[in-house]
C-alpha cells in the first residue's frame, strides 16, 4: 500500500536532510574538525536549502523551528559520521555521492512544498533548485572548500531536470508518488552520469 503524498514528502525530506547533513560532516572530516565542527557544518548543510525556501515563501517560522525533529536528524547523522568517516576509503568520493543523493531529493521536495504553498510552476521550479543547491553552498562556504556547483560536471542542471520532470509527471494521471520518484530518479541519474563520465554543458568561458 502506497504512503499518502504528505507522508512520502516528509520521508523524502527527512532523508534529504540526513543525507545532506552527512555530506556536510564529511566535508568537516576533510578539514579535520572536532565533533562540534561536524555538527555545525552538517546542520547548516542539512537545513540550509529548506530554510531559504521557507523564508522566500513566507512560511515562517521555518520548518526546523516548528518541528525540531529536523535538527535532531542533523545532529544524530553528523555524530554518527564523525565516528565512521575515518574508516572510509575516500571521504571525498563519499561526499560527492551523498551530495548527489541529497540534491536529487531536495529538488523534488522543494518543488512539491512550493506547489503546496500555492506558487506557480515556474516559482516552484526555482524553489526546488534553490532548496537543492543552497545547503551545499552553505557547507562549502563554512568549511572553506571550493564550491561544488562551480565544478564543470552537470550540477544545477540535474536539479532543474528533476524538478521539471516532477512537475510534468504531476500533470499526468499516474498512481500517487510516481511523480516524486520519477523526478528524484532523473535528477540522481543525471548527476551520477555527470560524476562518472564528466558530462558538462558547453561553456564559452572555459576552454577544454
Amino acid at each position: 500500500m502506497l504512503f499518502e503524498i504528505t507522508d512520502v514528502v516528509n520521508i523524502m525530506g527527512l532523508s534529504a536532510v540526513a543525507v545532506f547533513a552527512i555530506s556536510g560532516a564529511l566535508d568537516a572530516a576533510r578539514q579535520k574538525m572536532d565533533i562540534l565542527g561536524f555538527m555545525l557544518i552538517g546542520t547548516a548543510t542539512g537545513i540550509g536549502g529548506g530554510t531559504l525556501r521557507d523564508l522566500l515563501l513566507g512560511n515562517v517560522p521555518v520548518f526546523w523551528i516548528r518541528e525540531p525533529i529536523w535538527i535532531i536528524i542533523c545532529l544524530v547523522s553528523t555524530a554518527i559520521t564523525y565516528f565512521i568517516a575515518p574508516k572510509l576509503v575516500s571521504i571525498t568520493r563519499a561526499l560527492i555521492w551523498m551530495d548527489a543523493v541529497g540534491i536529487a531529493l531536495f529538488a523534488v521536495v522543494g518543488t512539491e512544498i512550493a506547489l503546496e504553498f500555492g506558487t506557480s510552476p515556474l516559482i516552484a521550479i526555482c524553489m526546488g533548485v534553490m532548496t537543492a543547491s543552497f545547503g551545499g553552498i552553505a557547507r562549502d562556504v563554512l568549511s572553506g572548500s571550493n564550491l561544488t556547483l562551480m565544478n564543470e560536471e552537470l550540477y544545477i542542471t540535474t536539479t532543474l531536470a528533476g524538478s521539471v520532470m516532477y512537475l510534468w509527471l504531476n500533470t499526468l494521471s499516474l498512481p500517487p508518488n510516481y511523480d516524486l520518484i520519477g523526478g528524484f530518479c532523473i535528477a540522481f541519474i543525471l548527476r551520477a552520469l555527470a560524476i562518472s563520465f564528466h558530462i558538462k554543458l558547453p561553456n564559452l568561458y572555459r576552454k577544454d
